[in-house]
């Protein structure tokens, strides 16, 4: 849990944020539904389980409190024998895709152990909707104790109505927050659950969480020195760039802002910039991962990415760098960056569910790292890939 300063001051923006804004597009638009980790193509002759619907509680911990709502989740009972165990995957920010029910690694292992499978959507992402809207009054409900109580209460009624024995082995499954949350139901709940596996799940919550922005850079390194030392020369040339008028231009041209950067407006600064290093980082964190499978042009690695940022024959550092960033652009279908800080404010300021920010898990992943996990990812060590930007004014930025 993070301090109660930072948790009040997280609370104070998100209200301020609730007031009711206008719904622009920009940057938000590059959050997949799914989470960043693309979706397993499946063929057509593996049908997908149904959306099914669990009646859960709203708040697990005040007993004067009878509320309910519908959690989805998807159940597969092809390979399961009576005595088998029963694996559950765990849902995390952002939509539990029935795809990943019939496909991966728990798949194999089900077929082997004969397992019952089932995928349990997170509350406040998806479809799984506790409230009716995104307020922060209704925003309190979305804690990691709610969203363990809610596994535990979802494995007790499944018991009761699969008829399993009570020496049942369920086995938690996860990556990444879920892996979290895979590892913390394990030890929260150790009646329930007899394993888990956490894929690359971060549980030790950090306000300043520097070490990302290290192994994106070194993991760049993997490709060669050659590619690191492109960046860090490309964002020195961003940072002088942006000192004269001609410089101002040639970044509005080359990086394809969608209005003419304005050094004096420091939060656009640090919100163009934190772009430039998100493009990198998500390359990283899901390098070859199976977004290859969506079509050609989402098959963005390291190697791409370095291979453009060291073609001397493209132009100069800077130049390259805004080739990456016209790359992640066309991906995404955008014409243009939106590097607003006012507007993403704007975005996260709408509590609908049907937002940007709320239908892309945007605005509740803010409250989770601010009342819980921290998770900036500053720059704050001697060797930076972007504008050194301190968690304090990270936080303010945010």
């Amino acid at each position: 849990m993070l301090t109660t300063s930072v948790q009040n001051a997280c609370l104070l923006t998100l209200s301020l944020l609730s007031l009711s804004g206008v719904h622009a597009l920009s940057r938000l638009q590059r959050r997949d539904k799914y989470g960043k980790l693309g979706v397993p193509l499946v063929s057509s002759s593996d049908p997908l389980p149904p959306d099914q619907w669990y009646t859960q509680i709203l708040d697990h911990f005040e007993p004067t409190n009878n509320q309910t709502w519908q959690q989805r989740y998807q159940v597969v009972t092809d390979y399961y024998t009576e005595g088998g165990p029963v694996f559950i995957m765990l849902g995390g920010e952002g939509e539990a895709s029935a795809e990943w029910m019939v496909l991966g690694n728990w798949v194999n292992y089900a077929k082997q152990y004969n397992a019952l499978m089932f995928q349990l959507e997170h509350r406040f992402y998806g479809k799984s909707l506790p409230t009716s809207d995104l307020s922060v009054e209704n925003l309190r409900y979305l804690t990691t104790e709610q969203a363990l109580a809610d596994v535990a209460y979802f494995i007790t009624g499944m018991n009761a109505l699969y008829n399993l024995s009570s020496d049942t082995k369920w086995i938690a499954f996860g990556g990444s927050y879920s892996g979290n949350l895979a590892a913390w139901v394990r030890f929260k709940y150790p009646n329930l659950i007899h394993g888990a596996m956490s894929a690359s799940g971060p549980v030790l919550s950090k306000v300043d969480f520097y070490e990302y922005m290290e192994v994106v850079r070194n993991s760049l390194a993997t490709y060669g020195e050659s590619c690191v030392k492109a960046v860090e020369t490309a964002n020195k040339m961003v940072l002088k760039l942006l000192k004269s008028t001609f410089g101002q231009k040639v970044l509005n041209f080359y990086f394809r802002l969608c209005d003419p950067i304005n050094p004096s407006i420091q939060n656009d600064v640090y919100n163009l910039l934190e772009s430039m290093a998100d493009n990198l980082a998500g390359i990283v964190q899901y390098n070859k991962d199976n977004r290859a499978f969506r079509s050609s042009s989402w098959n963005i690695t390291i190697d791409t990415v370095c291979d453009i940022m060291t073609d001397n024959s493209l132009g100069n550092p800077v130049v390259r760098y805004a080739a990456v960033n016209s790359l992640m652009l066309d991906v995404y279908d955008e014409p243009c960056l939106d590097y607003k800080y006012d507007t993403m404010i704007e975005e996260l300021r709408n509590t609908s569910w049907s937002s940007l920010g709320g239908s892309f898990g945007e605005r509740q992943w803010m409250y989770q790292t601010c009342t819980e996990f921290g998770f900036y990812q500053t720059s704050e060590n001697k060797q930076e890939l972007e504008r050194k930007v301190t968690s304090e004014k990270f936080l303010f930025v945010l």
